[in-house]
């Protein structure tokens, strides 16, 4: 391999470089997402051809950087660009998928559905009715909520909700709500929350 990159002139080594970094890291993203959602024969597949591109740039690289300082610029330049491209590649084929889960009223629940459908998003609708527990203690406002990137980490994210004592959950209200007005609104008036 090193006689062969030595034949060639040093800035199609460098492209050559950056070129399969680019590829190596969009096959990185990719396998991410693929793992997340539980694809693991996939992501084993796609991490095989990461590691295998992985393999014969860095031996480019230690092999030759001595001779081509630019290499490491290029080696750089191709993994913030496999980063970039690993991410659109992703949000266009929509492997990583959004779940919003909320509960709102009826004329809430129309202006949500409403919107959904007219920016061709798809939802499904349960009707639910109060628990004894939000009767008992007249819960009907949302004044607290986080953004999570994938449904795991919002099961997680709950589940360690629901260890904290009351105090640290009103402590954590306080800090991002003090008011506790109700935030309803602002997940239907934000587009992007949903």
């Amino acid at each position: 391999m090193s006689e062969f990159l030595s034949s060639i002139d040093p800035i199609y080594v460098c492209l050559i470089v950056c070129g399969a970094k680019i590829v190596e890291i969009t096959i990185q993203s990719l396998k991410t997402c693929m793992m997340v959602k539980g694809q693991s024969l996939k992501a084993a597949g796609l991490g095989f051809i990461e590691c295998v591109i992985w393999g014969l740039v860095i031996s480019t690289i230690i092999g030759t950087l001595g001779d081509n300082i630019f290499l490491l610029f290029f080696y750089c330049f191709g993994y913030a660009a496999g980063l970039f491209l690993g991410s659109t590649i992703e949000n266009k084929i929509a492997l990583g998928t959004a779940n919003l889960q909320l509960i709102a009223d009826d004329l809430h629940t129309e202006k949500i559905t409403e919107y959904l459908r007219l920016h061709s998003r798809g939802y499904t609708v349960f009707e639910g009715h109060g628990s004894v527990f939000t009767s008992k203690y007249n819960c009907n406002k949302l004044v607290y909520f986080e953004q999570l990137p994938s449904i795991e980490q919002a099961i997680a994210r709950e589940k360690q909700l629901k260890h904290f004592k009351r105090e640290w959950k009103n402590q954590l209200v306080d800090s991002l709500n003090p008011q506790w007005k109700d935030l309803s609104h602002s997940i239907i008036d934000d587009p992007d929350l949903i």
